[in-house]
């Protein structure tokens, strides 16, 4: 698509006035979400629009405050706009064919589509493990002879080839090669600007239905009785909140709403923000905690630091923001280090790493024989449906995009209600007939 020519707005909305595809009224709209489109192609590659507008989709879904009947308009605006607005000749002046700048080997496949994530606002660990598949499928090509460093019309095969490889040869789960899947459909989307085709003959991994690890109220509280510090206000949080360990680490002073006894869950999986419980009985030791997260901030700040890491250009709006107490971390990481991004020094929040372990230790010494983790402890949402609280209620806690996700709680909370008497028990109780 040709960028240089600009979008015609007013035409388009006279065009939609006079003609009869949309309701009276609807028209402002319908413009409002085509020029939206070409402000974002902007930063896309110049390809035909048909190509832009999954993308421009694709990003309005990862975006906040999207309605998915919001998304929907936005694609019948873009359509109308091109197959009904635009004549023929309009539309072939409107596209440009990619150029040829496919990577000449791997490693720049690999820049491409590290660059193309981050200018997407992918997570790090996202990232991370979106190119370690991508590492993985491309040594797969080269040990069996294909050509992976750019697109050709073996790709889907190869793509079948591998997670064939991965279900069979490796073993790996369902999810696993999913994860992988996902991995090649977004490479392949990126940095060719093409999409995989029909991999439905693909052997994929045996997807079965597990019910969670769920601990009782009396292991939960056992449990929690062997954990002390950070590490064991951080897993009380998140058993009293229902939050991802992510998310608790991720916290920062301003999301705690003491006065509503809330906590604020920022940009959370699928980028939503939510609200769930703060517990009462750890406001106590988490005002003693934030206490001293404010000296170790203003000791940075007298040695030069104390400039925290803010999303989204935060600190080009907010210029002050990054050194003010309300944004630093709520569970800040003991020593400073590298910012990866800028390359500027900066203490970042604590690793998971640190309450997983504390976790493991808490589980053997207070004797539970149950292969848990920390999210293990998200899992309260059992507790809550033992006391009465509405299903849809604990959805929201725990940021559940569908309620079915939450449903597969009524499934593990009739183990801990009074169980049903065995056969085996009833035979014992029963008295031997004369």
């Amino acid at each position: 698509m040709n960028n240089n020519n600009m979008f015609r707005s007013a035409d388009f909305g006279i065009f939609l006035l006079e003609s009869k595809f949309v309701p009276p009224g609807k028209e402002k709209f319908l413009v409002h979400w085509t020029r939206k489109f070409f402000q974002y192609c902007n930063e896309l590659p110049n390809i035909a629009w048909p190509k832009q507008l999954p993308l421009f989709l694709e990003h309005l879904n990862a975006s906040e405050g999207f309605e998915d009947w919001q998304i929907r308009q936005a694609d019948h605006a873009v359509r109308l706009y091109f197959n009904n607005f635009l004549s023929p000749k309009d539309i072939e002046k409107e596209r440009i064919l990619l150029p040829s700048t496919s990577p000449k080997n791997n490693e720049s496949a690999l820049k491409k589509f590290n660059e193309a994530l981050r200018l997407r606002n992918y997570a790090l660990r996202t990232v991370k493990t979106y190119l370690g598949w991508v590492r993985q499928y491309l040594n797969y090509c080269k040990r069996h002879g294909g050509n992976s460093s750019h697109q050709s019309p073996q790709s889907s095969a190869l793509v079948r080839d591998f997670l064939a490889h991965l279900a069979i040869k490796s073993n790996v789960s369902a999810s696993t090669q999913n994860l992988a899947f996902n991995s090649l459909l977004i490479y392949y989307r990126f940095v060719f600007n093409e999409e995989l085709g029909d991999l439905k003959h693909a052997v994929r991994a045996r997807t079965g239905k597990k019910v969670p690890v769920v601990f009782s109220t009396t292991e939960t509280c056992n449990l929690l009785k062997q954990v002390t510090g950070t590490t064991g206000l951080m897993l009380k949080i998140i058993y009293g909140g229902g939050l991802r360990v992510t998310e608790c680490c991720r916290l920062r002073i301003k999301d705690i709403d003491f006065d509503q006894q809330l906590i604020h869950i920022r940009d959370g999986k699928g980028g939503k923000d939510r609200t769930t419980l703060l517990a009462e009985s750890v406001i106590s030791e988490l005002r003693s905690h934030i206490g001293r997260v404010y000296d170790l901030h203003d000791a940075d700040l007298a040695n030069g630091f104390g400039a925290v890491w803010l999303p989204n250009a935060l600190s080009h709006k907010y210029p002050n923001a990054e050194k003010q107490k309300a944004w630093q971390y709520l569970f800040p990481s003991r020593n400073r280090s590298i910012d990866p991004r800028t390359n500027i020094i900066r203490r970042h929040h604590i690793s998971d790493s640190a309450p997983q372990r504390a976790m493991k230790k808490a589980i053997k010494v207070a004797g539970i024989h149950k292969h848990a983790s920390v999210h293990s402890l998200r899992h309260y949402a059992t507790h809550l449906l033992l006391n009465g609280i509405d299903i849809r209620q604990i959805q929201e806690y725990l940021g559940h995009a569908k309620v079915e996700t939450t449903m597969i709680y009524t499934h593990v909370i009739k183990d801990m209600r009074n169980p049903v008497a065995s056969p085996l028990d009833l035979l014992d109780s029963t008295k031997p007939a004369l």
